[in-house]
C-alpha cells in the first residue's frame, strides 16, 4: 500500500511562505482605512500639545503641528501664575479620594447584589438602572443643598463626598455580575476558618475583582478629574478649592484669551489621565470583557 502525495503546487503555504507573500489585502485595506480615522481621532490631542509650546500669535499663524520654535515658558506661566499647581494639587486630592471611596462602596453594594438573594432586588436593581437616565443637572441642586447642611460647601471634604455620590450603576452591576460567577465553595471555606461577612469580603472576594477594581478606577478617576459642574458650584466663594476644571477659566479675560496657557494647562491636566489609564489597561480591558461574558 502507498501512501499518496499531495503536489507541493496543491499543498497549503507554510508560515513563512505566507510571510514571504506579504500581508493580505484585507488587512492592508483595513489599515488604510484605520489609519486616517486614528489620526483624526488622535488630532486634537495632538493641537493641544503642539499649541502648549507656541505663543498666542503662532498658534494662529502657524497651522502645523510642529512648531518652529518651542515656548516652555508657557508651562512655567500655567503652573505659577495661573494657579494651576494648586488646581492640580486640589484636583489630585479630590480624585484620588473619590475614587477609593466609589470603589469600596460599588463594591460592596455589588457583592451584596451579585452573591446574595433578598426580597426586593429585582426592583432595587430596577432602581439603580433607572437612574442612568436621570441628568446630572437636576441633582445638583439636591446636592448642593446637602453639602449645605452639613457645613461641608467650604472644605475639600465636601467636594470629596459630592464627587463620590450618586448611584454609580455601571460600576456596581460590574462588580455584581463578577462577584455572582465566583464558585460559593471560596465562600463555604472561609465561613469554615471563622470569617464573618466583612472578612470575607475584604479578604477573600475583593481582591479577586482587580479587574473590576481597575476598571472602576480608570472610570471613576476620569471622571472626577474632569469635573467641572459640581467643583464649580461648591468653590464659588473659595477659588483656593477650585480644580483643573474650573481653573481653565483663568486664561479667559473680558478682552483677551491665553489660548497658548490653556493649551499648556490642558497638557499638564492629561498626563495624570494617560498614566493611569496605560497603567491599569490590561485589567480594564479585562474587566470589561469579563462584563460582557455576563
Amino acid at each position: 500500500m502507498t501512501a499518496r502525495t499531495t503536489p507541493l503546487a496543491a499543498r497549503p503555504p507554510t508560515g513563512l511562505a505566507r510571510a514571504r507573500r506579504g500581508p493580505r489585502p484585507r488587512i492592508v485595506a483595513t489599515i488604510a482605512i484605520l489609519l486616517p480615522i486614528c489620526f483624526l481621532w488622535l488630532y486634537p490631542f495632538l493641537w493641544v500639545a503642539s499649541a502648549a509650546v507656541k505663543t498666542n500669535a503662532q498658534i494662529f499663524q502657524e497651522p502645523g503641528l510642529i512648531p518652529a520654535e518651542l515656548h516652555l515658558e508657557n508651562f512655567a506661566r500655567a503652573w505659577t501664575q495661573a494657579h494651576i499647581g494648586l488646581y492640580f494639587l486640589n484636583t489630585v486630592i479630590v480624585a484620588v479620594s473619590a475614587t477609593a471611596i466609589v470603589v469600596i462602596t460599588t463594591g460592596m453594594m455589588g457583592y451584596a447584589l451579585g452573591r446574595y438573594e433578598f426580597p426586593g432586588k429585582k426592583l432595587v436593581v430596577t432602581l439603580f438602572v433607572a437612574t442612568v437616565f436621570l441628568p446630572e443637572g437636576y441633582t445638583i441642586i439636591p446636592i448642593f443643598d446637602l453639602i449645605t447642611r452639613l457645613h461641608l460647601n467650604n472644605n475639600r471634604f465636601g467636594l470629596i463626598l459630592a464627587e463620590s455620590g450618586g448611584a454609580h450603576v455601571i460600576y456596581i452591576l460590574l462588580f455584581a455580575g463578577f462577584f455572582a460567577q465566583l464558585p460559593r465553595e471560596l465562600e463555604e471555606a472561609a465561613i469554615m476558618d471563622g470569617a464573618g461577612f466583612v472578612r470575607i469580603f475584604w479578604q477573600v472576594m475583593l481582591p479577586l475583582a482587580r479587574p473590576v477594581i481597575a476598571t472602576t478606577i480608570i472610570l471613576q478617576f476620569e471622571r472626577s478629574w474632569n469635573s467641572f459642574f459640581l467643583p464649580l458650584v461648591l468653590t464659588l466663594s473659595t477659588p483656593n478649592l477650585r480644580t483643573l476644571g474650573v481653573g481653565m477659566y483663568s486664561f479667559q479675560g473680558e478682552y483677551f484669551n491665553d489660548v497658548a496657557g490653556m493649551a499648556a494647562a490642558a497638557t499638564i491636566a492629561l498626563v495624570p489621565i494617560i498614566g493611569v489609564f496605560l497603567l491599569l489597561q490590561r485589567h480594564f480591558v479585562e474587566g470589561i470583557a469579563g462584563a460582557v461574558k455576563q
